[in-house]
């Protein structure tokens, strides 16, 4: 039987008007990558079909970079998944008005469902719930506080419809360290919904592997520092999800 290609999502994370990535979420511990456009651009060239885009001041709290994240999308044909703030009707349609294609619900989602299952009504696809997990245990308002438990969040997100979860193993974002594939085989048992894989992708052999689950539910993987810090290229990547 012939797999599914997994869908690569290469990440640009936004903070002070440069592309950075931090280590498990902590901003104290960044690395400067450049000029944000000229990433997209890159990776767009590179063949990929998707970028991951997050504004690191708008999730923390500490500022915005709307403006820049309008310039990235308008800047690359490819499809964007923006994520970062979005947090009431209003921040919610300013995100979707940059042009990006789908929009990853972080700490709203956990902590106001009621408005989630609004809005994953009103706008379907559109609507992606990150689910950032230490353990069974969800993670919210940049990684400092709980939310409660992973499985009884999706089996709510579930009843209100949600198209598809990013799910991300916070111990390992940024570190390198492999993905938690146990935890992803637990996610999707748990639902019918696509899953994004995030977090310590660190090696070709952790898409190859993540390529194996696509019929289990897998369907992309967000990479981020394992191609900034020359682990392997975008290219690589794109050729093992299709392989």
């Amino acid at each position: 039987m012939t797999l599914p290609e997994l869908q690569i999502l290469p990440a640009i994370d936004i903070k002070d008007g440069r592309a950075v990535r931090l280590f498990q979420g902590e901003l104290a511990k960044e690395s400067n990558y450049g000029l944000p456009v000229e990433v997209a651009q890159d990776f767009s060239a590179t063949g990929a079909s998707w970028i991951h885009l997050v504004d690191l001041d708008a999730a923390f709290g500490i500022g915005s970079n709307f403006e820049l994240i309008q310039e990235v999308i308008s800047s690359v044909d490819i499809k964007v998944e923006l994520s970062g703030g979005i947090r009431d009707d209003d921040s919610l349609k300013r995100a979707l008005s940059t042009g990006c294609n789908r929009v990853n619900l972080g700490t709203a989602a956990i902590e106001n469902p009621e408005w989630t299952a609004k809005v994953i009504g009103q706008y379907g696809e559109k609507i992606a719930v990150g689910l950032d997990v230490r353990g069974h245990t969800l993670a919210t308002r940049g990684w400092t506080e709980q939310g409660g438990d992973l499985f009884e969040m999706i089996s709510k997100l579930d009843a209100a419809g949600c198209s598809r979860y990013i799910v991300t193993d916070v111990t390992k974002d940024g570190t390198l360290s492999g993905p938690n594939l146990e935890l992803l085989r637990e996610v999707c048992v748990a639902t019918s919904a696509p899953v994004i894989a995030s977090g310590g992708i660190s090696a070709l052999q952790d898409l190859i592997d993540l390529r194996a689950m696509t019929n289990l539910g897998i369907e992309g993987a967000i990479v981020g520092k394992a191609i900034y810090s020359g682990a392997f290229s975008l290219a690589q990547a794109l050729e093992v999800a299709v392989k």
